[in-house]
């Protein structure tokens, strides 16, 4: 049986599963933040569960990767869509901040056991923050002419 490691957990599953579905019964998730909750289920269209992926997958699919292609992703981002990728043998999986996993520029989330409480978070740092698009994120940083 295959094995998925991710934030520091070992999962086996069998050989073909989708690794969001192996990710969710064993109660973790591919998606960050409100990703959680507002995401296509499996279908493909989001792109909220992207992940990078270590070993021995399924190629990707025509579905996979046109979703791949438009932003906030980018094909030199080498991710993965979760709902879309079959486990065929053991594989590592890294999430990346933000609320479509894209911010590759910073290290993958940590494993779990490394987690602070989360109240502790919570006062220390907006989750929305990461979520939300900023002025800087859009390139936008003009006021518009009608905002009195």
């Amino acid at each position: 049986m295959p094995t998925v490691h991710f934030r520091g957990e070992e999962i086996e599953c069998r050989e073909g599963a989708t690794l969001r579905d192996v990710l969710l019964d064993a109660d973790l998730t591919p998606h960050n933040g409100k990703a959680t909750v507002l995401n296509c289920h499996g279908f493909g269209n989001c792109g909220t569960c992207a992940v990078k992926v270590d070993g021995e997958v399924s190629d990707k699919g025509i579905r996979e990767k046109g979703r791949l292609l438009v932003p906030p992703h980018h094909p030199n981002y080498d991710l993965r869509l979760a709902c879309q990728t079959k486990v065929m043998g053991d594989v590592t999986v890294e999430k990346y901040p933000g609320m479509w996993g894209t911010q590759v520029a910073k290290d993958p989330l940590p494993p779990l056991a490394d987690d602070t409480d989360d109240a502790e978070m919570a006062a220390d740092t907006s989750p929305e923050a990461d979520d939300e698009p900023t002025a800087a994120d859009t390139g936008d940083d003009h006021t518009p002419a009608d905002a009195d």
